[in-house]
């Protein structure tokens, strides 16, 4: 790298208000609970950053895992026994505890985006939002790795596989 970046600070825009208190509750991704509700609450100094997205179906939440204090580097997914490197699958014990979620917006409302399929616990800190725009953000010929065994000739896991 042609630069250090020993250290970079954000901060949260505002956070994340779901019905999950624990972990264990939260579905292995949203869209296996579709129809549980959540809230994003922004600070008010990003309100008008709000503007326009009620125009978009679904958005790119971007948070920060809170509640993790582990760093690994390899990690067992829920859907599997075998560990995979860190990068390889959504696990919170990441580096930097960063996480993303694409969710479906219901409305907005003032300082709030409302929105189902969250796989979030609540009182997240939000990071950030982006529009997830079909024309950018959609792939063809996609390749899962080790999660295409899973979903093999369109079947989906069993959805009562939950953290």
């Amino acid at each position: 790298m042609d630069k250090n970046y020993d250290q970079i600070i954000m901060h949260p825009i505002g956070v994340i208000h779901s019905p999950y208190k624990e972990s264990k509750d939260i579905p292995i991704q949203g869209i296996f609970k579709s129809n549980v509700e959540a809230w994003a609450e922004l600070k008010d100094e990003y309100v008008k950053g709000l503007k326009d997205l009620d125009k978009f179906s679904h958005a790119i939440i971007i948070y920060y895992f809170h509640k993790s204090q582990i760093e690994r580097i390899e990690g067992k997914p829920f859907l599997e026994q075998d560990k995979h490197g860190i990068f390889a699958i959504r696990s919170p014990n990441r580096p930097n505890h960063i996480g993303i979620s694409i969710v479906k917006i219901k409305s907005i409302k003032g300082n709030r985006m409302y929105f189902t399929e969250v796989d979030v616990l609540d009182e997240t800190p939000l990071l950030d939002i982006k529009p997830y725009v079909k024309y950018f953000d959609t792939r063809e010929n996609v390749i899962s790795g080790w999660l295409d065994k899973h979903f093999k000739n369109g079947d989906t896991p069993d959805k009562t596989i939950i953290k």
